[in-house]
């Protein structure tokens, strides 16, 4: 979302997508293929150091600096490898493997995100690779190769494609005759968890949130003494549980050796009423953001807001010094005397109408980074105050440099577990930011679906992108909206939780606007199967949430034909 005028955020190239199609075809008719796994021997062993990546990046070299170790999302573990290519760099990394000559070895990965390759060059005879299209879920690339008469070492690689997404890799074989190199010690059973907590609750669950145990690769959960789920992070939602109980649990860490001791025991007790954040919102809705700031775009007060809007986003909230806090500024100047007891009054007006008013977070400029528990704490306990102090209904997340999974998880269930089940939240990501569901915005989505309120992607500033299809679709026309909004709905989140983010007019953004009438048509052929254009999903999605819009000043500038032909079209889906 933008506060200056004219300011374009840096989007991904238009040409990008459709590179990667056309590389699709090239590595085809070049007979890149998928070789099959061989079988390893008894004396077989792993040749590849910290395949894992439990141990950073040790043994392993990334081109400009572009790999980095993450905890989620990971295939076994702690850890795994994310490395993010540039226009000019393709994420390579690599690691030189000690071999035996006139042996022949199966070289394994897993991975997920975008574009992925997995090769090794030097091998005395024909070096070899194979590669996989971005895939929202871990998939084994696999092949083999025999060195030379004289080779002792060869060079693995894994690197993805220029401009595209950041790809993952976990779990790195080189199957053959011990070349002496060494390979990871044995595991050993690890310690239990430790600093197990209650991280949120609702009426029905209760998560918890633990430290990451050295060389598990998975933990069991708990409750009551018996084995309830299993996960491979360091964070899990316990479901199906009776309103206004307490519930006992504890965890297990395991690996190939074995499992854990379990860890103390936590006490959750879940919330009175029934339902997630939002409840009293219409079926499908309308959300416009509101700016706290002057860049153009007609001044607004909250009681000005057109009645079409269900959900008003209040835009920003601010950075504090405070790691992960946030506080919020009325600029009653550039709002032309606008006083904090006017605009709190502004607020419960609207709630009286039937409105929802939450804070958003971030912003195109936004610096809040929530990366640890102390600073997840502080985000929640700062977004409950301002919810306190000004009457919010929630909180909108509008993180448009990056979140930690993990963290942002837990901090939203911090926040729901204050607010309890009237909290509205709500999410506007970028299109690269849900592409797949290995990226921490769409997996911090799903991560709190039993809260999640809507997800209303931005639809602009971004070029053409890939559609579920896997598809290339140029940003601005029907196509973009259903086959990306497609991406979304078969990744986990329900239809109530899918909304169309696009501007207002078209000094809104710098590109992406359309014409009420194709927002319309999208929302047809989502919600009915009408009005589709080229691409058409497979099933129409009735309960499709609705739309959202940057910004309702724009929109008052343009005399409101923004809200006054989406608006309609929303409240009558069926």
């Amino acid at each position: 979302m933008h506060r200056v005028p004219g300011m374009r955020r840096r989007g991904r190239q238009t040409w990008a997508g459709a590179l990667a199609a056309a590389l699709t075809a090239v590595l085809t008719a070049a007979c890149l293929t998928l070789a099959g796994a061989g079988q390893a021997s008894a004396a077989d062993v792993n040749n590849a150091r910290n395949a894992g990546f439990e141990s950073g990046l040790a043994n392993w070299t990334c081109s400009a600096n572009s790999g980095t170790t993450v905890s989620s999302p990971v295939r076994t573990g702690s850890a795994a490898l994310k490395a993010t290519p540039a226009a000019q760099d393709n994420a390579k990394c690599v690691q030189t493997v000690a071999v035996k000559p006139n042996s022949t070895y199966t070289l394994s990965a897993w991975v997920r995100g975008g574009y992925a390759y997995l090769g090794a060059s030097g091998t005395g005879t024909t070096d070899v690779s194979t590669w996989t299209p971005d895939t929202t879920d871990w998939k084994q690339l696999t092949t083999t190769f025999t060195t030379g008469a004289s080779t002792t070492s060869v060079t693995l690689y894994t690197h993805g494609w220029y401009g595209q997404a950041a790809y993952y890799a976990d779990d790195v074989s080189v199957y053959g005759p011990d070349g002496g190199g060494g390979s990871d010690p044995a595991p050993t059973i690890p310690s239990a968890p430790t600093a197990v907590s209650v991280s949120g609750s609702t009426s029905s669950s209760v998560s918890l949130a633990w430290n990451t145990v050295s060389g598990a690769t998975g933990y069991n959960v708990y409750r009551g003494g018996t084995k309830v789920q299993a996960v491979t992070g360091t964070s899990a939602t316990v479901t199906g549980l009776a309103a206004s109980t307490s519930y006992t649990f504890q965890v297990t860490a395991t690996n190939a050796a074995g499992e854990s001791a379990r860890s103390a025991t936590v006490t959750g007790t879940t919330t009175s009423g029934s339902g997630g954040g939002g409840t009293a919102l219409p079926k499908h809705a309308l959300t416009g953001y509101w700016q706290n700031f002057n860049n153009g775009a007609t001044v607004q007060r909250i009681s000005d807001v057109q009645s079409q809007y269900d959900i008003i986003a209040v835009a920003f909230a601010d950075a504090t010094t405070t790691p992960g806090a946030v506080t919020f500024n009325l600029d009653s100047a550039g709002l032309g005397g606008y006083t904090v007891d006017q605009f709190k009054a502004d607020i419960r007006a609207k709630q009286a109408a039937g409105k929802k008013v939450v804070v958003s977070v971030g912003g195109e400029r936004g610096t809040v980074s929530v990366n640890d528990s102390t600073s997840a704490t502080n985000f929640a306990n700062s977004l409950y105050s301002l919810m306190q102090t000004y009457g919010f209904d929630g909180v909108d997340i509008d993180l448009e440099n990056g979140l930690n999974a993990t963290y942002m998880t837990q901090a939203l269930r911090s926040l729901s577990s204050k607010a309890g089940p009237s909290l509205v939240l709500t999410m506007a990501p970028q299109t690269i930011d849900m592409q797949s569901t290995s990226n921490s915005y769409f997996q911090t989505a799903l991560n709190v679906k039993d809260i999640l309120t809507v997800v209303n992607m931005q639809y602009y500033n971004s070029g053409s992108m890939l559609g579920c299809d896997g598809k290339v679709y140029s940003q601005g026309s029907v196509d973009f909206l259903t086959a990306l909004a497609c991406i979304q709905l078969q990744g986990g989140l329900a239809p109530s939780q899918v909304g169309l983010g696009l501007p207002a007019s078209a000094r809104g953004a710098g590109s992406g606007y359309v014409a009420p009438s194709v927002v319309n048509n999208a929302l047809d052929c989502l919600a009915r199967g009408t009005n589709c254009g080229s691409f058409k999903p497979s099933r129409t999605y009735p309960d499709l949430r609705g739309a959202m819009t940057w910004s309702t000043n724009w929109d008052a500038l343009a005399g409101n034909a923004w809200s006054n032909a989406v608006g309609p079209k929303v409240h009558g889906l069926p």
